[in-house]
């Protein structure tokens, strides 16, 4: 991981020097991008990997107000944001949740889950923040209908554009990671099937200029998520915290009823209502009857598929939980043994002689000669 001091060395460019410098490395390439911005001849390069690009002023009563588009030159300002990201995913791991998972003691399953719970509990909280700042600063929660007026919203605000740009280079660096944190073969289709319904998400809401239902559908996603990986935290700490995962199961599907509701409305009412409905990529408008359905028919179907998982693993959990207390059930209570009463003679013992209740020994008897 990055910045961690190591004993052993691999042969330069392997398969394991790359994987267990892969931050250093990253971290030399940033650096490289930002040393270019001290060089007027290179300045201009540099500032294509850092800063959003296809800007445009455009006139207010007041001022004039900067916005942005999207074209092929954001791909490599993501490229840049992937390796920042890699950097920050190092150093979460090494310095917060290395040093917690020698305290816990878990198995190799469990710290694996640990490792991505934690990863994606910084990640959804961050973006929790970030996005709720941004909608509401934009005024999208006070005026809803601004999710689906002025439609086409080509033009987006610096803070949107760039929330965008690094939600896609996130998920995109969790590609990589898989190899780079030597993840299961049993767990990469499960953790690829969320990382590309994001990507296809994210992108569909950048690319069809509905980026602003898209922050919306975001918020409600990750403060679920960030809630579920939350209570997995606390259940590798301890075993019998369950409390939050109890939270977690009715908040899911109340937020999937609040976004099925969100998109229907947006898409099938207020898209379905503006008067410009012709598809024309040039100019960023796609509000056509085809291209509605496939987007309520793709938001539609990740959420039931969401949904379907959630209710077959909550079963499996119940089916788990009854199995046991039915077993517990079934155990014979052990036989008690019979207490058996031992007769003593008279008096009490003592030092293992048996004295008379008056407090003498007793005297044996003699036998008289016939």
């Amino acid at each position: 991981m990055a910045f961690r001091r190591r004993t052993k060395s691999y042969p330069l460019f392997s398969q394991e020097f790359v994987i267990h410098n892969h931050a250093d490395i990253g971290f030399c390439l940033v650096l490289c991008v930002l040393i270019g911005l001290m060089f007027e001849v290179t300045a201009k390069t540099a500032f294509l990997f850092i800063l959003p690009q296809y800007n445009v002023s455009m006139p207010t009563a007041d001022s004039e107000t900067v916005h942005y588009h999207y074209g092929p030159k954001d791909l490599v300002t993501i490229l840049f944001y992937i390796f920042i990201t890699i950097i920050l995913h190092a150093v979460v791991q090494e310095y917060i949740l290395d040093k917690i998972s020698k305290r816990l003691h878990l198995s190799k399953v469990k710290h694996s889950k640990f490792n991505e719970s934690g990863q994606l509990v910084v990640f959804h909280l961050s973006s929790v923040i970030w996005c709720s700042y941004v909608v509401v600063t934009e005024g999208y929660l006070t005026n809803p209908r601004s999710l689906w007026e002025d439609y086409p919203h080509v033009y987006l605000p610096f803070q949107v554009k760039f929330f965008y740009l690094c939600q896609l280079a996130y998920w995109l660096h969790a590609l990589p990671e898989l190899y780079f944190q030597k993840v299961r073969k049993e767990e990469i289709p499960r953790q690829l099937q969320y990382i590309c319904l994001y990507l296809v998400h994210i992108a569909g809401a950048y690319l069809l200029n509905l980026s602003r239902l898209g922050l919306i559908l975001l918020l409600l996603q990750y403060s679920t998520e960030f809630l579920f990986h939350m209570a997995r935290l606390f259940y590798f700490a301890d075993e019998n915290n369950e409390k939050l995962f109890n939270a977690w199961a009715a908040v899911f599907g109340v937020t999937r009823l609040f976004i099925l509701t969100l998109a229907v409305l947006a898409i099938g009412f207020g898209l379905a209502r503006m008067e410009n409905q012709a598809f024309d990529p040039e100019k960023g408008n796609f509000n056509t009857l085809l291209c509605r359905l496939c987007m309520l028919l793709l938001v539609c179907a990740a959420q039931a598929w969401l949904m379907w998982r959630f209710i077959h693993s909550q079963l499996r959990h119940w089916r788990e939980y009854w199995n046991e207390q039915s077993a517990k059930r079934r155990v014979p209570a052990a036989p008690r043994l019979p207490t058996r009463f031992i007769k003593r003679e008279s008096g009490y013992h003592e030092n293992g002689v048996v004295k008379a209740e008056n407090g003498t020994s007793p005297r044996t008897k003699k036998l008289k000669s016939p």
